[in-house]
């Protein structure tokens, strides 16, 4: 399966790129991240790339890593259509007090927009 995951600079989006090469070492997917630029993140792109290689590196996975400028949700929709990919992995969603689901309006783009499969990692 050919594999797009998706981050920002969070706490979550490292969760979800642990969980991801998890399953391309079980699997042998293809590879792709996508690092996007979100200002307010808790890491720079230029930080997320970096502690990308190195998990990538750890796990003696190759995948091809690209940074994406401009809207978050837009710029990853944008490059998953120009690619062939099965699927879409991004990170999202929060509980309420009730126990719902609660997406950010990146994670809610993106799963509204996206030209293929999208697994959503909490």
């Amino acid at each position: 399966m050919n594999v797009l995951v998706g981050l920002v600079g969070s706490d979550e989006s490292l969760k979800t790129l642990r969980q991801t090469i998890e399953r391309t070492r079980e699997v042998g997917d293809d590879l792709t991240v996508a690092i996007v630029e979100k200002p307010e993140s808790k890491r720079s792109q230029a930080e997320m790339v970096e502690r990308t290689e190195e998990l990538l590196a750890e796990a003696e996975i190759d995948a091809e890593i690209v940074t994406l400028e401009g809207d978050p949700g837009s710029a990853l929709v944008d490059h998953a259509e120009q690619g062939e990919f099965d699927q879409l992995v991004i990170g999202g969603g929060t509980l309420s007090p009730m126990g719902k689901i609660q997406l950010g309006p990146i994670t809610e783009f993106v799963l509204l927009n996206a030209p293929t499969t999208v697994k959503l990692v909490r």
